[in-house]
């Protein structure tokens, strides 16, 4: 992450566009990658044989404005849950740095980004909820459809019509998997600058960034796809007659993909999900790491 001081909002702030406006690159996957992960369930005949054969089909189905369905709901997300971890884990990174006057370990960036991980989920997950249900509205049959009209209006009719909790159902696993997610991503591509620092005396720009970015993304996507999995299935869950929900939890959720889908089946949708999540962390890390250099260099000019 950018090592520079600045004022503390800023790195919430530097975090919060940069997660945004990687997401209007990748909405499309993210929807696709849902999809994915909601297919076969039960045991359910699949929808879809790869992830070009999803992307095809719900193009020819519903269209552009389809297959970027759920993109308000995607950018509310980052503009509260990557802005919240962007910004803790920076500051925790800081404050490591200068209490012990060294770059942090492997252990203390993964415990760093499974804190960041974990606050940015508990505010990020009613707009995960709302992202959830509207990427995944379109495969359902049009009487089942639930039609939201944008972002806000998921969120308010999911508190008028489920109650106000159900903004954050799913939360546990979502915290699960940030923490998973946070603790890959963020300590994989810390330590993977400070590898290539090291070993390849590669210098600070956007080479290096592209580079630990990539890195950080397949090993992020290779740990955290189980847990997202269980997440999406809970999310977009609806309650049986009698009031008996679909999955009892997350371990739950990973039990039966696994005993009527597969033990595969927990990696499904790798694919969107790492073209997804490779360009996002690319284009987040980027974006973020040039906001902070302009500002320093701002800063600089303006002293002069």
């Amino acid at each position: 992450m950018a090592e520079k001081k600045g004022q503390g909002y800023l790195k919430y702030v530097f975090g919060g566009l940069s997660g945004m406006g990687a997401t209007v690159f990748v909405q499309p996957l993210d929807l696709v990658k849902n999809r994915m992960q909601l297919q076969g369930v039960g045991g359910a005949q699949k929808e879809y044989k790869n992830t070009f054969d999803a992307f095809t089909k719900i193009l020819k189905k519903e269209g552009v404005v389809g297959i970027y369905k759920g993109l308000g709901a995607g950018l509310l997300r980052q503009a509260t849950y990557t802005t919240t971890r962007l910004g803790v884990y920076t500051g925790l990174n800081e404050k490591y740095r200068q209490t012990t006057n060294k770059a942090p370990n492997l252990l203390a960036s993964m415990g760093m980004g499974m804190i960041a991980g974990a606050c940015g989920a508990m505010v990020g997950t009613p707009a995960e909820v709302a992202l959830i249900r509207m990427t995944a509205d379109g495969r359902l049959p049009l009487a089942e459809r639930r039609n939201y009209s944008g972002v806000f209006n998921a969120l308010i009719r999911i508190t008028r019509e489920e109650g106000i909790l159900t903004l954050w159902r799913g939360c546990i696993p979502t915290m699960g998997r940030a923490m998973v997610v946070n603790m890959a991503q963020l300590a994989s591509y810390t330590q993977a600058k400070q590898y290539l620092v090291s070993t390849f005396e590669m210098n600070e720009g956007i080479k290096m960034h592209f580079v630990a970015s990539m890195i950080s993304g397949f090993i992020t996507t290779a740990a955290s796809l189980p847990v997202d999995i269980a997440k999406t299935r809970i999310q977009n869950m609806k309650t049986a007659p009698g009031g008996v929900p679909e999955y009892k939890g997350s371990i739950d959720v990973l039990i039966k993909v696994s005993k009527h889908e597969g033990v595969f089946s927990l990696w499904k949708g790798f694919t969107p999900y790492f073209a997804r999540l490779g360009p996002h962390t690319v284009i987040t890390f980027i974006l973020m790491e040039q906001m902070a250099t302009y500002y320093q260099s701002y800063l600089a000019q303006s002293k002069v």
